[in-house]
C-alpha cells in the first residue's frame, strides 16, 4: 500500500475514534474515490503516491467547485461545509506556489516562448506546454492560464 493511502486510512481512524464528523467522512468519500480509481479499467492496480495525489487534488477542486456553486445558490451551510472538506484534503496536497512564485515561473517560460519566435495571444500553448511539467500539483490550472493570459496579453 501507498505511504499516502496508508496515510489517510490512518487518519480515517483516528478521525472515527476522535468522533470529529467532517474529518472522518470527508477521508471515507476521498479513499472510496481512491479505490474507485484503482479497480477502474480491466485489472485492479495499487495507485502511486502520485496518483493518489492526483485523486486527492481532484476531490479537493470538487469540494471548491461546490462551494461555490452553494455559495452562488445562497445556500451558506453547504458552502461552509465544502470549504472544510477541502481544508481537510488541502493537508494532504503540496503547498501551492505564491502569486509571485507564479508569476516568476511563468514570465521565465513566456521569455523562453519569445525566443523560440511565439509571441502574442497565439502562444499560449507554447507557453502552457513550458509551464505545466514546472507547476504540476502546485498550481491551479485556471490560475496559471490566468496568468499567462496576462503577461502574453502586457
Amino acid at each position: 500500500m501507498t505511504t499516502l493511502k496508508s496515510k489517510l486510512q490512518e487518519d480515517l481512524t483516528a478521525a472515527i475514534r476522535g468522533r470529529n464528523e467532517l474529518r472522518s467522512s470527508t477521508l471515507r468519500l476521498t479513499l472510496s474515490a481512491i479505490t474507485k480509481e484503482e479497480v477502474a479499467g480491466k485489472t485492479a492496480r495499487e495507485l502511486s503516491d502520485d496518483e493518489v495525489q492526483k485523486v486527492i487534488t481532484r476531490e479537493a477542486k470538487k469540494r471548491r467547485e461546490a462551494a461555490e456553486a452553494f455559495a452562488q445558490g445562497g445556500r451558506t451551510e453547504q458552502a461552509e461545509r465544502e470549504k472544510a472538506e477541502g481544508e481537510v484534503l488541502a493537508e494532504y496536497l503540496p503547498k501551492q506556489l505564491s502569486d509571485d512564485e507564479l508569476h516568476q515561473i511563468v514570465a521565465q517560460a513566456v521569455g523562453e516562448a519569445k525566443a523560440a519566435g511565439a509571441e502574442g495571444p497565439r502562444a499560449m500553448g507554447q507557453v502552457m506546454k513550458i509551464v505545466n511539467p514546472k507547476v504540476a500539483g502546485l498550481a491551479e490550472g485556471g490560475r496559471v492560464a490566468a496568468v499567462v493570459k496576462q503577461l502574453l496579453a502586457g
